[in-house]
């Protein structure tokens, strides 16, 4: 038995040999040329030694060379490990430890790096990418590689690891979420049911390959024969030329991008972005404005949608037509439950929130990941009578659509009062000068927190302070009102452009902000 996503992988590169199958860069290939490919890889991997449920660790740069290793490790029953390139190397290690790695696939910049740091210790081989470098082996190797898949004297069944993603807890400590070959198979049919996902699709990934997202983006087009187009590396700009030259039909999109593009499109030189049947926006909740300019811009059905790495995509909207849900972020995926549970503190009575009332949202699903690589007790720990409890906050309306409030984390408790951030940021949000803005905890000695707020001016604009106040103490609950108020340059945000709201208070002390 093999592997059922490099089967089908192989299916479509008989049927459709001359299709295009993904697209990176400004470098095609073709579906045959894909699987020679795939099969170089296996082969040379074989050839180097590699074993069964091996891991593999990639410093992941978005290439059609990465894509194809996907499907080489899922064809041999390998795991790889995604790894952002640009992390600290203590950090880098910290995450080779956690995903027990035994290969390392990278470009000769990141082993450079280590070997500056003091190198990485492991029992396997080392690719080098480009070029090449001492110790490794160099990947123009698979050149001299067989074009046909392998033969290979195990079955490989699906409950195989495919892939680790590194997430990080409270701790700092990486969390590999520990995905199989049967689960990323199971997530991408769930897709391509709630989004009619077809063979005649172009699916754009513009994140990362290190994040869930893209692998799901490139993964998915393949293994049903449509095409995939990677985008190497994010900016509106680059976005938008792709979206123009290469005519994707659909994506799935960071929020924060989106608000960028939408910048973008409404200057008076934007091209006219025709080609989209379905945009799917993720990662964090979209502003009002700029989901409601971007359906209005981009005339496509436009989706938001609300997950977790570990569970996958658990809720989705259509916002044409929901119009009287525009706040929520959807109905539950036919594979998911979902439930709202108090805190324990406060759930002598009952565990569940009623309708309206904000808990901690917990999903048990269908496609919930096989738990944290070797972290056992981590992972049960985050459970409670078989949901995930995801450390978001969020209520249910009537009718069962999830309406999100934030991360339970980042809650401020002031004077035994719980006041989510989320409902400051959407207020403050509105005034036509402020780009972005966040509530967050600042310590307090009489009532151990109070609310802060950071905010950002849009270009060629000025925040008046006063002006703030005022239209804070007109708008927001007594309990709401910030105590402090800091203007910064910019908001600290993760690779993926998601709010760190952690993180503010200690940017504003490194960074010698005073209160304005």
């Amino acid at each position: 038995m093999r592997s059922v996503l490099a089967d089908l992988f192989y299916r479509n590169a008989e049927s459709f040999p001359d299709k295009e199958a993904i697209w990176c860069d400004g470098k095609t290939v073709t579906y045959k040329e894909m699987a020679a490919l795939v099969s170089r890889y296996s082969n040379l991997l074989i050839s180097l030694g590699v074993k069964y449920c091996d891991h593999i660790a990639i410093p992941m740069n978005n290439s059609i060379e990465s894509v194809a290793l996907f499907f080489a490790a899922a064809d041999l029953g390998v795991c790889v490990v995604p790894l952002n390139p640009s992390l600290p190397f203590e950090a880098i290690k910290s995450a080779m430890d956690a995903g027990d790695i035994k290969h390392v696939i990278a470009r000769r910049a990141f082993f450079a790096e280590c070997e500056k740091n003091g190198g990485l210790y492991i029992d396997g081989f080392s690719i080098c990418l480009d070029q090449e470098y001492p110790g490794t082996v160099s990947f123009d190797t698979i050149n001299s590689m067989s074009s046909e898949r392998p033969e290979i004297s195990y079955d490989v069944d699906g409950s195989e690891s495919l892939i680790l993603t590194m997430t990080s807890g409270s701790t700092g400590t990486p969390k590999p979420i520990d995905i199989s070959q049967q689960n990323k198979y199971d997530r991408s049919v769930a897709h391509v049911r709630v989004y009619n996902i077809t063979k005649d699709d172009r699916i754009l990934a513009a994140t990362p390959l290190y994040h869930s997202l893209a692998e799901r983006l490139v993964i998915l087009p393949l293994i049903i024969g449509a095409t995939s187009v990677l985008l190497p590396r994010f900016t509106p700009a680059i976005w938008l030329k792709c979206v123009e030259e290469q005519k994707p039909t659909f994506t799935i999109a960071v929020s924060a991008q989106l608000a960028q593009i939408l910048e973008t499109l409404k200057k008076p030189d934007a091209p006219k972005i025709t080609s989209f049947r379905c945009i799917v926006s993720s990662s964090a909740l979209l502003e009002s404005a700029v989901k409601y300019e971007l359906i209005d811009l981009l005339q496509c059905e436009f989706h938001e949608m609300y997950g977790a790495s570990e569970v996958s995509t658990v809720t989705d909207i259509c916002f044409q037509t929901a119009k009287n849900k525009q706040n929520s972020v959807g109905l539950p995926f036919d594979e998911a439950q979902i439930r709202i549970l108090r805190d324990e503190s406060e759930s002598d009575f009952d565990t569940d929130c009623a309708v309206g009332e904000v808990g901690e949202i917990a999903v048990k699903s269908k496609l919930q990941c096989k738990g944290y690589y070797r972290q056992e007790t981590m992972m049960q720990a985050a459970m409670f009578e078989g949901y995930f409890r995801t450390g978001d906050l969020g209520y249910l309306d009537e009718d069962g659509y999830l309406y999100f409030a934030g991360r339970k984390k980042e809650i401020i408790i002031t004077g035994a009062i719980n006041v989510y951030p989320h409902d400051i940021d959407v207020v403050i949000g509105r005034i036509p000068e402020i780009e972005e803005c966040a509530a967050f905890s600042y310590p307090d000695d009489r009532l151990g927190e109070v609310v802060a707020l950071a905010v950002v001016a849009k270009e060629d604009e000025e925040i008046n302070i006063r002006s703030l106040k005022t239209y804070c103490a007109r708008n927001l609950a007594d309990f709401q009102q910030p105590h402090k108020i800091f203007v910064l340059d910019k908001l600290p945000k993760n690779t993926m452009g998601k709010l760190q709201r952690m993180a503010i208070l200690d940017y504003i002390r490194e960074s010698g902000i005073e209160e304005s």
